[in-house]
């Protein structure tokens, strides 16, 4: 009997249903034709295997049939995309599963809004719409419960609410008594009975003939073909209560977008505490890789401001020339070619800032009944500006001491150290050698150039009092040109070359070029941070990975969760979101906690070294988040994709 008086809603033309078996194929349904009109209730019954939930599943739009024709309206389904088949679900089609298919990380209210978030209506409207349908099935002491904290017939209501959220104008409902007792069934039934009354196509999938008596039409199906199409008895009392009005139709454009984007960031925040062990280790990799980057940028930044210092400690953009032609000249000491004239004419130079000469010898430096072996440098009155030494007490010697080949010295603070002066230095008179010289400042603490030992004596005299008194010679061991700073190095050493070796003749002096020694350095240092950086990077990319096999993971653990939002009519845009922000938020937060470990890391290194320190920048910091963001998007798109292309039908389908 197929006598269907109302205008048809629902058509199907020759369906088959065909699955994959071994080698073969199985046809669960055989070339159907049935048609359902608006307001019937309908029950399709059957023994297990008959093909009845198949059939519910394709006039769901869950499934799609192998063969044949199916409309809903004048809508072929064949022909429409996956998200339009999402909106007939979410607009049209209201489900109600025998297992409940209820989200246990949200409560009753929370479970039923879920259609309307996708349908864009706004949170406060749904939330009243869920509360309002709550209250009418009995469930108004119940709106904050989850799942677990439900009875069986409680959790039906409110699969049976989530179903009536927009609208329901036809329900689904497979097996709806099926786990219920006896009074909880007689309930549920009611319930459909006046959902009938008032409207709604009803269409219950059951294997129980008493139920199917409370339908005005009963349909059997047997071994995939329909055998019977008859009326039914419409027995039972019917729920006369009325339903909530229907809320407004959602909104759209950008304040749907941001309630669904405020949705999917609550599901996934919901998500990773429910698994908050699982997150953490997720995170781990991440953790690890950002910190990594953060501490060798920091490493790095600090090994070239320590190696700048100790440039610094031998003099700032400064040219040193001694004789010979270069490091290992063992003719070195014996050459005699640089002499004061050098130096006051490298001092008239338009590149110059600054010219020192300088002489040295090792001597025996006593103070009472202290002695101890010391430097004596014999120095010109710049040499403290071209060195960047500076004074703690008493003065430096200037251009009339160096006339006068005074006997002034200035000591250092090893000297200091080493001599167990009783008071201040300063007047004290010391001997270097035989010659006595009265110490009139004293040079602040310096790093010794490269980190060497700060621990040998060395005293500055003027070099014309170490030349006359100490060494009986008018020739220096060495020129230190300071460059002025809008000067090119190179330049500047190209100048003097050029000068010394007209005035000698020829080229018998080499060049120690501090700029050159700190750009070589700083490349060196700046290399080993981009190789280490590299390695930290591989340590992301590994970190990645381990995200992205989590949210895999993750993946099939909530298939069934998956498959129940896209029966409500979430789009596969939904569902990938959902999962895209879960992994940018797991790599976000790990990137915070790595950059956190990593300036951590600063302070506790700080603790055990007085003279290196780790230097941060914000461009690093910004770099790493970046980073991590850009690891939750990359390395989360593959699962998230996953998820958006499950088939809702095998998603639900999975426990």
């Amino acid at each position: 009997m197929n006598n269907v008086r109302t205008p048809p809603v629902l058509k199907v033309e020759k369906l088959r249903r065909e699955f994959p078996a071994g080698e073969g194929t199985i046809t669960v349904l055989k070339d159907i034709d049935l048609e359902i009109g608006a307001g019937e209730m309908v029950a399709i019954v059957g023994q297990s295997g008959s093909g009845k939930s198949t059939l519910m599943n394709i006039l769901g739009c869950l499934d799609r049939p192998t063969g044949g024709v199916y409309k809903v309206g004048d809508r072929a389904t064949a022909d429409l995309e996956p998200d339009e088949l999402a909106e007939l679900r979410r607009e049209h089609f209201g489900f109600i599963f025998q297992r409940y298919h209820l989200l246990g990380d949200l409560s009753a209210v929370g479970n039923v809004e879920v259609p309307a978030v996708y349908a864009g209506v706004p949170p406060h409207d749904r939330k009243e719409r869920a509360k309002a349908l709550l209250k009418r099935l009995g469930l108004e002491e119940r709106t904050g419960h989850r799942p677990g904290q439900l009875s069986g017939g409680q959790q039906q209501r409110v699969s049976i609410a989530r179903a009536l959220m927009n609208g329901g104008e036809i329900v689904l409902a497979d097996e709806p008594t099926g786990a219920l007792d006896s009074k909880s069934g007689e309930e549920v039934m009611r319930i459909l009975k006046g959902l009938h009354a008032e409207g709604h196509t009803v269409i219950i999938v059951t294997h129980d003939k008493a139920v199917a008596e409370h339908c005005q039409r009963v349909i059997e199906i047997k071994d995939g073909e329909i055998i019977a199409d008859r009326a039914g008895a419409g027995q039972g009392e019917a729920d006369s209560e009325p339903l909530p009005p229907q809320t407004a139709r959602g909104r759209s454009g950008f304040a749907a977008m941001a309630d669904s984007f405020n949705e999917a960031f609550r599901m996934a925040v919901l998500a990773m505490n429910a698994h908050r062990m699982r997150t953490f280790l997720t995170m781990l990799g991440i953790i690890i890789g950002i910190a990594s980057v953060v501490c060798v940028v920091a490493l790095g930044a600090g090994s070239r401001q320590k190696v700048l210092e100790q440039i610094s400690s031998i003099g700032t953009n400064t040219l040193e020339i001694m004789p010979g032609s270069g490091f290992g000249d063992r003719r070195s000491g014996a050459i005699r070619t640089l002499v004061v004239s050098d130096a006051d004419a490298l001092a008239t130079q338009s590149y110059v800032d600054s010219v020192t000469p300088l002489v040295r010898t090792s001597v025996t430096v006593k103070y009472g009944s202290v002695a101890n072996t010391g430097t004596v440098q014999g120095v010109g009155s710049a040499y403290f500006r071209v060195k960047g030494l500076e004074i703690e007490r008493g003065r430096l010697f200037g251009d009339e001491a160096i006339a006068t080949s005074a006997q002034d010295v200035v000591i250092d603070q090893a000297t200091v150290k080493t001599m167990k002066f009783q008071g201040s230095p300063i007047g004290e008179v010391i001997l270097l050698g035989k010659t006595p010289a009265r110490i009139i400042g004293v040079l602040k603490a310096q790093t010794s150039s490269f980190g060497g030992s700060n621990d040998s004596m060395n005293v500055y005299l003027p070099y014309t009092a170490v030349n006359t008194r100490m060494l009986g010679t008018t020739t220096l061991r060495s020129i230190t040109v300071r460059v002025k700073d809008d000067t090119e190095s190179a330049v500047a050493e190209n100048g003097v070359v050029s000068l010394l070796t007209k005035r000698h003749g020829t080229k018998d002096f080499f060049i120690i070029n501090t700029d050159q020694i700190r750009q070589t350095i700083t490349a060196t240092t700046q290399t080993l941070t981009i190789l280490i950086s590299a390695i930290a990077i591989i340590s992301l990319i590994v970190g990645g990975i381990g995200v992205m096999n989590i949210m895999l993971v993750s993946v099939t653990e909530r298939t069934n969760e998956i498959g129940v939002r896209m029966a409500v009519g979430a789009r596969r845009g939904d569902i990938m979101q959902q999962f895209l922000i879960e992994a940018v938020l797991v790599c976000l937060i790990g990137g915070v906690l790595g950059i956190a470990f990593a300036l951590l890391f600063g302070v506790v290194f700080a603790q055990f070294s007085s003279d290196f320190r780790l230097v941060y920048s914000t461009g690093s910091i910004v770099a790493a988040f970046a980073c991590s963001t850009l690891i939750g998007v990359v390395f989360g798109f593959l699962p998230a994709r996953s998820a958006a292309k499950l088939d809702p039908v095998a998603a639900l389908s999975r426990d």
